[in-house]
């Protein structure tokens, strides 16, 4: 059934050029149209039904525009809304079609990326104190190896408490969001600003992680005999493969299971015995085979600096995966 040419409205005529320009044409125009005009269009377009091609062109000169040859139109309602979805949001087509102006979704905040930047320590010290309800709220919007390792400074009672408020917490009412929010910028980020040294513990611990053991433990001794502080929180950073030893054998399993055999033979060639069993026993029994197989074999022409960077990506990985919370290294437990 055709829609009579005579009862269409301005609305719906300007509606049938839109859908005969086609999508990518229709897409560009709509953005230039106002809120009530735009209602107009997608309420002109629902009444719509085949338009035969003479009758189009009629609408086309009325507009004085140019029309190229086509076959005429067919649904021109569900053509619309196609249009109108691939080119407006759902929440602003509701919002022309309700009256309210379109909804435009704010930028997540930034305060929970900073928050995770800090030691979680200080992040616990200030949970400490603060409402068991505020510190679930808190913890739910940082990542979970973050707040995993915030919960573990807290208290057992406390740390239990905030669990259960944590798993029955409901949705959070956006202005109470906003007040935690507010407070953690005042309380804890603006406090923190120019005294967090974690960064720079952690800048210190990566030159000293690409040196020797020899070395790292020279200019350890020697920034102890120049009275540096905060030599604890680099210890916590540090970490070379001979530390592999001191691993528990949960994380020597974590942390082999993915490396190649070819980088964990690498790193292997002139270990002492305790070291390669202490690798070896953290490995399949099939790739400990192979990889004693080729540790049988001459290592000749490998150079020691290949040997060195492989055992420097083993420790870079051991440090990369603590810091995610896969498991803590030996000089972090020593420290504490």
């Amino acid at each position: 059934m055709s829609t009579p040419l005579a009862t269409l409205t301005r609305a719906q005529k300007a509606a049938a050029i839109l859908v005969a320009m086609g999508k990518p044409s229709a897409s560009k125009l709509l953005k230039f149209f106002k809120q009530e005009e735009l209602k107009a269009l997608i309420e002109g377009a629902r009444l719509l039904r085949t338009i035969p091609q003479g009758d189009l062109e009629k609408i086309v000169a009325e507009f004085e525009a140019e029309f190229t040859e086509g076959a005429g139109l067919l649904d021109s309602a569900d053509k619309m809304d196609t249009i109108l979805n691939e080119s407006l949001s759902p929440e602003e087509v509701d919002a022309i079609m309700s009256g309210a102006k379109p909804v435009v979704a704010p930028e997540p905040p930034q305060i929970w990326n900073d928050l995770e930047r800090l030691d979680p320590a200080r992040i616990g010290a200030f949970l400490a104190v603060e409402h068991p309800q505020t510190a679930a709220l808190i913890l739910s919007r940082l990542a979970p190896p973050f707040a995993a390792n915030v919960l573990l400074t807290l208290g057992k009672p406390m740390r239990g408490d905030v669990i259960r408020r944590m798993l029955s917490m409901t949705t959070i009412q956006e202005a109470a969001s906003r007040i935690v929010e507010n407070q953690l910028r005042s309380r804890v980020l603006a406090e923190n600003t120019g005294k967090d040294i974690s960064a720079g513990q952690s800048r210190v611990a990566s030159l000293l992680n690409e040196m020797d053991k020899e070395h790292l433990e020279e200019v350890m001794q020697d920034l102890e005999a120049t009275g540096a502080t905060d030599l604890d929180g680099i210890r916590a950073r540090l970490f070379s493969f001979e530390d592999i030893v001191l691993l528990t054998q949960k994380a020597r399993v974590a942390l082999f299971d993915g490396l190649s055999t070819e980088l964990v033979t690498l790193c292997l060639r002139g270990a002492d015995a305790a070291l390669t069993e202490a690798v070896l026993s953290s490995i399949g029994a099939r790739s400990r085979r192979m990889i004693e197989s080729e540790l049988g074999q001459a290592s000749d022409g490998i150079a020691a600096a290949d040997i060195a960077d492989a055992r420097r990506t083993v420790a870079s990985t051991a440090i990369r995966m603590s810091v995610e919370g896969a498991f803590e290294l030996p000089s972090a437990q020593n420290a504490a």
